[in-house]
């Protein structure tokens, strides 16, 4: 038996359970946004190694948020039934590792923006790097710490418009206001699942701070975050095909009220889960309707 090859693969096993690479519903839900600005901003025609940049980038990235999180929760973790299990919180991997890892990863990350190199794009960069790091310690001061990972999965809106127009227009903001919105309604169903061990532990989260109004609060968060993707498309005259998306997306949204409004632990990140399909259903409908229009213009 190949005792060192083995111990290598444990390692490898569990740098990928860290990086989150087991469960992609985080890489999925930090991807369709920057997806909807890619598609917007080039109008429908993106070029295709920017969005290959931009898809490999938000694997990196979002794999440096899960080190670097659980990095800071590391003395939290191992009271949450849920994380107690997680390779730090576990004692499987040590801190040092943790830093070495996240380090690497940012390098790699910034090192595949490069052929798109643009200053604008370098600051947006270091905020988007400044965001995801300091997320994990939102939770410890800010009553909806999911509106801080609102922004933090949604900066790669700003940076797709940047790359594609070397501006920033405001539209770019409204599309990151809208996800600031989802992810507050996406993100309270999560923390639903754990607001009696976040109590006990005193982590701060929307599930606690919206108290009884939950269930309100997030549909309220959903009709916000469509409603402004909706403004935005027509602003920007796009037509039947992106509403139809809109309208899917609702009614997945819809179908989540009926998932979370008992509050039961397992439903309620059921309902999480189903996030990947709302995203997937908005990004449809603009690829279609500037596929479909596209082909009737000639």
């Amino acid at each position: 038996m190949n005792i060192p090859g083995k111990k290598l693969r444990e390692r490898i096993d569990l740098y990928e359970r860290l990086m989150r690479l087991d469960k992609p519903i985080g890489i999925l839900l930090l991807l369709w946004p920057t997806l909807w600005a890619l598609w917007l901003s080039a109008r429908g025609r993106p070029n295709w190694l920017v969005v290959w940049i931009f898809v490999l980038g938000t694997v990196l990235m979002r794999s440096a948020g899960c080190v670097i999180n659980d990095l800071a929760d590391r003395n939290f973790d191992p009271h949450v039934a849920r994380t107690r299990e997680r390779p730090l919180a576990a004692g499987r991997v040590s801190a040092n590792e943790a830093i070495l890892l996240f380090l690497a990863l940012v390098a790699a990350a910034f090192a595949l923006v490069l052929p798109l190199f643009s200053w604008l794009l370098a600051g947006l960069c270091v905020a988007a790097l400044f965001l995801a790091a300091s997320y994990p310690f939102s939770k410890r001061f800010l009553a909806v710490p999911q509106a801080y990972l609102g922004v933090a999965f949604g900066f790669g809106i700003p940076m797709a418009y940047a790359v594609e127009l070397g501006r920033v227009p405001l539209e770019a903001w409204w599309l990151l206001l809208a996800n600031v919105f989802w992810a507050i309604a996406y993100d309270t169903e999560y923390a639903l699942v754990d607001r009696a061990d976040d109590l006990k532990i005193g982590i701060r989260s929307s599930a606690i701070t919206f108290g009884r109004a939950d269930v309100a609060a997030v549909m309220l968060c959903y009709a916000l975050a469509l409603g402004l993707i909706a403004a935005l498309g027509y602003r920007l005259g796009l037509g039947e095909l992106f509403y139809c998306g809109l309208t899917i997306a609702a009614a997945i949204a819809a179908y989540h009220y009926t998932l979370i409004r008992e509050r039961d632990p397992q439903r309620c990140f059921t309902a999480f889960r189903h996030n990947n399909w709302l995203g997937a259903s908005v990004f449809a409908g603009i690829a279609l309707d500037f596929l479909v229009t596209s082909g009737i213009n000639g």
